[in-house]
C-alpha cells in the first residue's frame, strides 16, 4: 500500500518511526522527513545513514511538507509545531506512526502482533529471527536495532524488510493504538502499569488477544490471567502447569541461560545468549507464536540458540580493568524489576545509573519505580539518578527524580540523584572496583549508549 506515495516523516529518527520509514521506502514509497534531534546535532551518525539510505532531509521549520505528501506524525505531536502547521496549511492527510504500521500489518497475509508492558521488542525480535532462520522471509517492524540483521551497512536494522504476506511487529497500548490492529496471532507478553492505568490496560489486551486466531498469552502474570479463558489461547509460562509451552529447570550461566521446553508431549533444551529469566520467557512467547504460525517447536529453539538479542537490551558495551559496562532499556517498573533480577543471578556489585525518560512517567509510575529499585537493589549495589531527559516542550516539570530518590532511599536502598548525567558518571568513575557491573539505564535518548561508551574509555584509560 507504500507504492508510488510520498510520506513526509516528522520525527523520522523515533525509534517507531525509522523502521517504518525504511519499510514503506523499501516498498516503493518516497520519503522525506525531519527530526528535532538532528537538527540540535544529536546522534549525527544515524542521520548521515538515513541520509545514505536516500531519505532527505529538512530541518523541522515548516519547509519540508510539500504538496502530494502525507504527513506521518506521532499522535503526540502537536499542531503548532512548524512541520504539522505546514502540512495543515497545505491540507496534507495525516496519519499516526501506529496507523500507517496497522495499516501495512493488516494487509498481511500472517500478521503476528506482539504487545505486552515488557518484552515485545525483545519477542518481536525473536520471532522475527525464528521465521527468517526458517526462510519464511518476514517484514519486521520493531522499536529496537535486532543485533542478528545489523552490519555494516545496516547499522539501524530496526526493519527487517521481507515479503508483504507476513508481517511481525510489536504493538503499543501506551496509546491505545493496539486498536488498530488485527492479528492472526497476538503475542501478550505481559500486563502492568505503565503508561495507562490497568483497567484501561485489561480492556485493551483483551480485545487484541480476542481479535486473533491465536492468543499468545503468558499464563504466569497474574495481569494476564482474565485473558486465559479464550478458545482461542495458547498460554506458555514457566510456573503454570497448563501452559502448552512450558518452561522448566532454568539455569543462569555467565553468557546467558540454559532452561528446558516442555510442549506437545516432548521436552527440548534450549540455550540463550541472553541472561535473565524474563529471557526465558521471553523465548516461551516467541517459541509459541513461532509454533502457531507453523514452525515447529525444535526449530525454534534451534534458531534461537543464535539469537544475539537486541541493542540497549542488556547489552554489554566492554569491560575493562574487570569492569563491566551494561547499556539496558530498562525504564519502567516492571523493566526495571526484570533487569535487577538478572543482575542478581550472577556474582558482582552493581553501579547503576537511571535517567528517567520524562517528567510524566514519573508522575505516573514514580512510586512503582521506586519500589523495583528499592526491592531489586542488593545491599553493596549503588544507583545514581539523573534529572529526566527533556527535549523541549510545555510538559509539566514539577515532580523531578529528587522525589524517585527519596523514595528509593526510604524503601531501604542506596540511591543519589545528581543533577547531569556528567555529574553521575564523574561519581560512578570514582565508585567503580574491579568486578564491578556498571548498568546504563533510560529510553527514549539515543545517546544513553553514547554515554555507556565513554564511562569505559574513562575506565580504560585510568
Amino acid at each position: 500500500m507504500s507504492e508510488n506515495k510520498s510520506y513526509f516523516f516528522c520525527g523520522i529518527g523515533g525509534s517507531g518511526m525509522l523502521p517504518l520509514a525504511m519499510i514503506v521506502a523499501a516498498r516503493g514509497a518516497a520519503v522525506s522527513g525531519s527530526d528535532r534531534s538532528r537538527d540540535q546535532g544529536r546522534s549525527p551518525e544515524k542521520f548521515a545513514w538515513l541520509e545514505g539510505q536516500g531519505i532527505r532531509f529538512f530541518p523541522q521549520d515548516g519547509s519540508g511538507p510539500q504538496v502530494g505528501q502525507i504527513l506521518v506524525a506521532s499522535a503526540a505531536v502537536e499542531d503548532s509545531v512548524p512541520d504539522v502547521a505546514a502540512a495543515n496549511a497545505l491540507g496534507l492527510p495525516r496519519m499516526t506512526r501506529a496507523d500507517l504500521n496497522a495499516a501495512l500489518f493488516n494487509a498481511a497475509d500472517a500478521a503476528i502482533g506482539v504487545g505486552g508492558t515488557s518484552g515485545k521488542s525483545t519477542v518481536t525480535g525473536m520471532i522475527g529471527w525464528i521465521l527468517e532462520s526458517a526462510g519464511r522471509k518476514p517484514t519486521v517492524m520493531n522499536g529496537a536495532v535486532m543485533r542478528n540483521f545489523a552490519n555494516a551497512d545496516m547499522p539501524f536494522a530496526s526493519a527487517l524488510v521481507g515479503e508483504a504476506a507476513i508481517y511481525v511487529s510489536e504493538v503499543d497500548e501506551s496509546d491505545g493504538s493496539i486498536a488498530l490492529y488485527r492479528p492472526d496471532v497476538a503475542v501478550v507478553t505481559n500486563i502492568s502499569l505503565d503508561h495507562k492505568s490497568l483497567a484501561e490496560l485489561h480492556r485493551l489486551f483483551g480485545d487484541f488477544a480476542a481479535k486473533a486466531r491465536v492468543a499468545v498469552v503468558n499464563a504466569d502474570d497474574p495481569e494476564s490471567a482474565p485473558l486465559l479463558t479464550g478458545a482461542n489461547v495458547l498460554p506458555f509460562g514457566f510456573a503454570a502447569a497448563a501452559a502448552a509451552v512450558r518452561g522448566a529447570d532454568f539455569e543462569a550461566l555467565p553468557d546467558g541461560c540454559r532452561f528446558m521446553v516442555h510442549a506437545e508431549g516432548t521436552g527440548y533444551e534450549a540455550n540463550l545468549r541472553m541472561p535473565g529469566r524474563h529471557n526465558a520467557a521471553n523465548a516461551l512467547a516467541a517459541i509459541a507464536a513461532a509454533s502457531a504460525a507453523g514452525i515447529p517447536v525444535a526449530q525454534a529453539i534451534e534458531a534461537l540458540a543464535g539469537f544475539a538479542g537486541l541493542a540497549r537490551r542488556y547489552e554489554v558495551l566492554g569491560q575493562a580493568n574487570d569492569i563491566t559496562v551494561i547499556d539496558d532499556f530498562a525504564h519502567n517498573p516492571d523493566k526495571v524489576a526484570a533487569t535487577l533480577a538478572a543482575v542478581a543471578e550472577l556474582p558482582g556489585r552493581a553501579l547503576l545509573f537511571f535517567q528517567p525518560h520524562g517528567y510524566g512517567p514519573l508522575r505516573q509510575m514514580g512510586k512503582e519505580l521506586a519500589t523495583s529499585f528499592a526491592q531489586g537493589m542488593r545491599e553493596d549495589d549503588r544507583l545514581f539518578v539523573s534529572d529526566p531527559v527533556y527535549f523541549g516542550g510545555t510538559v509539566d516539570r514539577s515532580t523531578g527524580s529528587e522525589a524517585l530518590v527519596a523514595n528509593i532511599v526510604a524503601g531501604g536502598a542506596n540511591a543519589v540523584h545528581l543533577t547531569t548525567r556528567a555529574e553521575c558518571g564523574a561519581a560512578i568513575i570514582d565508585e567503580a572496583k574491579p568486578g564491578d557491573r556498571i548498568l546504563i539505564l533510560g529510553a527514549r535518548d539515543d545517546t544513553l549508549t553514547e554515554f555507556g561508551r565513554e564511562l569505559l574509555d574513562r575506565i580504560a584509560e585510568d
